[in-house]
């Protein structure tokens, strides 16, 4: 069980499971990677000042780490949720590339940190970043990895600010042509290089494998690497990747245009989407979802498995005959029911295009008590952005988004060609919470269905290079009734390095104690066998 205050860093730590003729990965911390054992060549203090040949990377500080206790390191401060396993002795690097003054007067560079463990295990793995970036996490290697981070396993890990300094979403920078390139392409080649040859100096010889993982914005930097980096990593896991902002803050604008229509006004007049619904509709709402597709999947314990089978129809809501306000607290208003249709259907232009995909309709949409709360709680309030949006023209915002360099720069849906990648062994995994309140998981499935399409079919894709996991009820990249503990680390470890495909991981979550599912690669889906214990992964399958 996960003590309190502790996090089990977006994976799961499970016991291995065998469901029917699919591969499960699981992990637990007793089984961190210790396969190698390379010590330092030099010494932590001699890599101080020492710059990377033929580059402008240098190295500004490196000092030794002690092993830091379970429970005793932030992965991703200030949030106070803290690493529940030992991670061991390092040498902790910092540095800069590019360092300048830029156009604004303000002193930039590409900064940077890398964890190089006492015994390594000849592993690299770029640890991606959030938000608009602009601060140095951790080098832990933490996202997807269950209860293990990298670092903990043996990996050098490598983190960035993208090149800039600044608050989460603090977009200042962009104003700054190179920080801005940076943030949207560069960085990620950059760090790497530099990362890679500190790692090679350290310990006298390089990596033997090369990953990278991220999430959110380290999830659209983790498919910058599969296509635009393609030669530099072997295996790259990609969650809830923010990969088209411009195009997802106009479905966010959208839902949210369609809630202040019906919202109550505050004391200015201006309307107020977050209390669109009060907490009871919510659940109601939440329950109708859960009531219509919930059991599809052989068993109705709160999570939705079975997607394709969940045909919900806000419809069912509705209020019938002469009932007061034309709602009561077993349904809703009309122009509520007509509210969400609309906005869960996402935005089109008046060509009829879809501009952004719906989002679907999921336990988790009303989430409360997390850090991104769901997307009926907040009425779909962007982080960045207008607060409400009264009215929208979606071919006005569309045009401004295509009109925008930054967007076209930084927006990975369209580059589907992944032949290099995929050619000298690549290995990529997707994975998406099915409830995330930013960004639609719609949108990653319909990246891969495009990607595996220009790669030979998804059946070859998925053979050989590629597999995407969705997570029912899971926010944004993680938290919710969820199940939002899963190792998808060790399965891309183990695709890459021993030709292991990964048909499910297995997941499980404070949300729900003792229980375990399998996220099975899309297209399928976990299904209840209609035997065995219905709170264990193995009384499922993947179909």
């Amino acid at each position: 069980m996960q003590r309190k205050g502790h996090v089990a860093l977006d994976g799961a730590m499970a016991c291995l499971a065998f469901v029917a003729a699919t591969t499960i990965i699981a992990i637990s911390p007793a089984s961190a990677d210790d396969s190698a054992n390379i010590p330092p060549a030099l010494k932590c203090a001699d890599l101080t000042g020492w710059t990377v040949p033929g580059s402008t990377a240098s190295v500004t500080k490196a000092e030794e780490v002690p092993e830091a206790p379970p429970g005793t390191v932030q992965p991703s401060p200030p949030a106070p949720a803290t690493v529940s396993v030992a991670l061991p002795p390092n040498c902790r690097v910092d540095g800069v590339i590019d360092q300048r003054v830029g156009v604004d007067g303000k002193p930039y560079a590409i900064g940077f940190a890398v964890a190089l463990p006492d015994r390594w295990n000849g592993r690299f793995l770029f640890q991606g970043g959030g938000g608009l970036n602009g601060t140095i996490r951790p080098p832990l290697g933490y996202q997807a990895a269950g209860e293990v981070p990298a670092l903990a396993r043996g990996f050098a890990v490598v983190s960035t600010d993208s090149g800039h300094q600044g608050a989460v979403f603090d977009a200042s920078f962009l104003r700054d042509q190179e920080a801005a390139l940076n943030f949207a392409t560069a960085s990620v080649g950059k760090v790497t290089i530099a990362a890679k040859a500190i790692v090679t100096h350290y310990y006298g010889q390089g990596a033997k494998h090369s990953y990278f993982t991220g999430c959110s914005t380290g999830g659209r930097e983790a498919m910058l690497a599969s296509a635009r980096y393609p030669d530099q990593f072997d295996g790259i896991v990609a969650g809830a990747p923010a990969m088209r902002t411009g195009n997802s803050n106009i479905g966010l604008a959208w839902v949210n245009a369609a809630f202040s229509r019906i919202a109550p006004k505050d004391a200015s007049g201006k309307p107020e989407p977050a209390k669109a619904f009060s907490a009871d509709e919510r659940k109601l709402i939440t329950n109708a979802i859960l009531d219509a597709c919930d059991a599809k999947d052989g068993v109705k314990d709160g999570l939705i498995f079975d997607r394709k089978a969940c045909q919900f129809d806000p419809e069912v809501l509705t209020c019938k005959g002469d009932i007061k306000d034309g709602k009561s607290e077993s349904c809703l208003a009309p122009q509520q029911v007509d509210a969400l249709r609309k906005a869960f259907a996402g935005p089109k232009n008046s060509r009829g295009t879809q501009v952004y995909p719906p989002f679907p309709w999921d336990g988790g949409v009303a989430a409360e008590g997390v850090a991104i709360p769901g997307i009926l709680t907040t009425g779909a309030r962007s982080p960045v952005g207008p607060p409400v949006w009264e009215s929208i023209d979606v071919d006005q915002l569309e045009d401004r988004v295509n009109a925008s360099g930054m967007d076209r720069l930084a927006n990975t849906a369209y580059w589907t060609n992944l032949s290099s990648f995929f050619g000298h062994g690549g290995k990529l995994l997707f994975y998406h919470g099915v409830s995330d309140p930013w960004f639609s998981a719609n949108d990653t499935v319909n990246y891969y269905e495009r990607m595996a399409a220009e790669s030979g079919g998804m059946e070859t894709v998925r053979e050989k290079s590629s597999r995407a996991f969705l997570v029912p009820g899971m926010g944004h990249c993680s938290s919710g009734a969820t199940l939002d503990r899963f190792d998808l680390l060790t399965a891309i470890v183990n695709w890459v390095e021993d030709g292991k495909a990964p048909d499910a991981v297995v997941a499980t979550g404070p949300a729900f104690l003792g229980r375990s599912r399998p996220l099975c690669a899309y297209p399928q889906h976990a299904q209840y066998k209609g035997q065995g214990d219905p709170e264990s992964a193995a009384s499922f399958e993947c179909r």
